[in-house]
């Protein structure tokens, strides 16, 4: 065992097997309640939304209906953005969320596209998607974001859900701050493990490893002044430039 390190009590296979079972049947629980959300959310009313309302893409001027892509349904990703800002200052949340999505053939088998909705201007934003070698459909809300986030915190993330009637648009669902963390699997993963998030949020036993979130790290997604997905771009040559020195 290293040194000044805490971990759990050592006990017989037996005994962890018992009380593996006994959280499982927790997990299992977890699960149906989860099950059971997922059908109340299903049955949420909708509300109608302009179709026509305006973002901008790569070949300029598009709507809110044409991001659809001929799908039914259409997710988006409302990406925070820092106007003017260097890649090293954009949304180090977002930047998580955002890298974790990459296949979409799924999504789109069950009729579903989805896209990032950028709360800045489409150029500067369009650069960074392009450095982080993201390659999901982007756009930018910035000509429509008050009236597609009517009634909610316009510049923070949101994650929306809308589904379409022919050429009518609908808002079924929408979420914000740590509901957007099912775009994100890192931290499912980190929850299966016996340190978790390493985060000081988190109710851990005393002696548990939790450097992020305090004075020495006190950003929970950056390392050494940017985004962590950053650095593995930037080792790689790419530029980051947005086109918003000077």
């Amino acid at each position: 065992m290293t040194e000044n390190m805490s971990y759990p009590p050592i006990v017989d296979r037996a005994t962890f097997q018992r009380e593996v079972d006994q959280l499982r049947a927790r997990e299992k629980a977890h699960t149906r309640q989860g099950d059971a959300i997922a059908a109340a959310r299903r049955r949420l009313p909708m509300v109608e939304v302009d179709p026509r309302l305006e973002l901008t893409g790569p070949d300029g001027p598009t709507t809110l209906l044409d991001a659809f892509e001929g799908r039914r349904q259409l997710i988006a990703y409302y990406f925070m953005w820092h106007r003017g800002h260097p890649a090293s200052e954009q949304c180090e949340g977002c930047t998580w969320c955002t890298t974790h999505v990459a296949e979409l053939s799924y999504l789109h088998s069950r009729d579903i596209t989805f896209a990032v909705f950028c709360q800045g201007p489409y150029d500067e934003s369009r650069r960074y998607r392009d450095f982080m070698g993201w390659t999901m459909p982007w756009y930018s809300a910035d000509p429509s974001k008050a009236e597609l986030l009517v009634g909610r915190t316009v510049g923070m993330m949101h994650l929306v859900c809308y589904v379409r009637d022919g050429d009518r648009v609908f808002e079924t669902y929408w979420t914000t701050q740590r509901g957007v963390e099912i775009l994100d699997n890192s931290y499912s993963l980190m929850d299966l493990t016996v340190y978790g998030r390493q985060e000081v949020q988190e109710e851990s036993p005393e002696g548990w490893p939790q450097p992020w979130g305090t004075n020495a790290r006190p950003d929970f997604h950056t390392v050494d002044g940017r985004p962590i997905a950053q650095w593995s771009r930037v080792e790689a040559g790419r530029s980051d430039d947005l086109g918003t020195a000077g």
